[in-house]
């Protein structure tokens, strides 16, 4: 990305914008470039992601490729990131980074992050980790990373459990490892899964609007450890009755729902009803998961035991 000096507007860049840092990237290692999908993030689409993944499968398939780096724009990269760690079963390193400032900037924080993510992708210890984010020299994994700041070069961070690792001057160190589950089948994902967050005296408008326009599962982003208003729970109702998959996460930072509440709209009332509780996601990585996984079952009680497995 770089600056409009006629518009002053910030537009996306090619692949030539990448030609300074080449010089650094083979120092690290033999790398091949190639131009896929030059969009805005925010254009980014869960089918997008899965045309993204079958181009990865297939590279991650060549013998003479040890490793990916994807540039991605900061706004969606997570939910592509987490996308690709659902699906792809490659040994292989795939690492996503990308840039808070732009090329023309002050301080433009792009060549490092590449630098780094094609130094993480080239090493050893990065084998059999998932898909991983690289940024402000900081190694995350796909599951629990969030972007959390509009501007700041240290946005990416993973609440509760930090970073797995670090890209230090003369390494890449890692401190942790995170438990993957068996890759999704590879195939589009579901056409729509709508994201809601509940606040202070919301009804059940937007989830009936949701069920009137086709979703084929819902994210609710619940307060604290898993409450909703009582005014939301009849259109929840209609979309059980419907069998419909519903899954619970909370829209606090931190933390994880529980059935802690008996009262009405509290966590154990929920429970009770069907949702599917997921713990250490935020809302759009549910949303991401629930769309990998309806291609897989649409069972309520196999989604559940899914969302079990993946989300934690």
């Amino acid at each position: 990305m770089a600056a409009d000096e006629s518009s002053g507007s910030v537009l996306p860049q090619g692949s030539e914008a990448l030609q300074d840092v080449i010089p650094l990237l083979e120092k690290v290692a033999h790398v091949s470039m190639e131009h896929f999908l030059n969009l805005p993030s925010p254009h980014i689409t869960p089918l997008d992601m899965y045309t993204i993944s079958l181009r990865i499968k297939e590279l991650l398939q060549s013998p003479e490729v040890d490793g990916v780096v994807i540039t991605h724009g900061t706004d969606t990269l997570e939910e592509t990131a987490y996308y690709l760690d659902l699906v792809l079963a490659s040994e292989k390193p795939v690492v996503l980074t990308g840039a808070m400032r732009s090329q023309d900037e002050l301080g433009a924080d792009g060549p490092p992050n590449l630098v780094h993510a094609v130094r993480t992708a080239a090493h050893d210890r990065s084998k059999n980790r998932g898909v991983l984010v690289v940024f402000n020299d900081e190694i995350h994994a796909a599951s629990q990373v969030t972007k959390t700041h509009t501007s700041n070069l240290a946005t990416f961070r993973s609440p509760s459990q930090g970073p797995i690792g670090a890209v230090t001057k003369r390494d890449i160190l890692y401190h942790r490892s995170v438990d993957r589950c068996p890759p999704f089948p590879l195939k589009k994902p579901a056409s729509r899964v709508d994201l809601i967050k509940a606040t202070a005296g919301s009804d059940d408008l937007l989830i009936r609007a949701s069920l009137d326009a086709g979703a084929e599962g819902l994210v609710i982003e619940a307060f604290g450890a898993g409450n909703l208003p009582p005014l939301m729970l009849p259109g929840l109702k209609e979309a059980i009755a419907r069998r419909i998959p519903i899954v619970l996460v909370s829209r606090c930072y931190n933390g994880f729902v529980e059935d802690t509440y008996g009262y009405e709209g509290g966590g154990s009332h929920l429970k009770k009803l069907g949702l599917i509780f997921s713990n250490g996601l935020n809302g759009q990585k549910a949303r991401i998961l629930l769309l990998a996984a309806l291609q897989q079952s649409t069972d309520p009680e196999e989604l559940h035991q899914l969302f079990q497995r993946s989300s934690k």
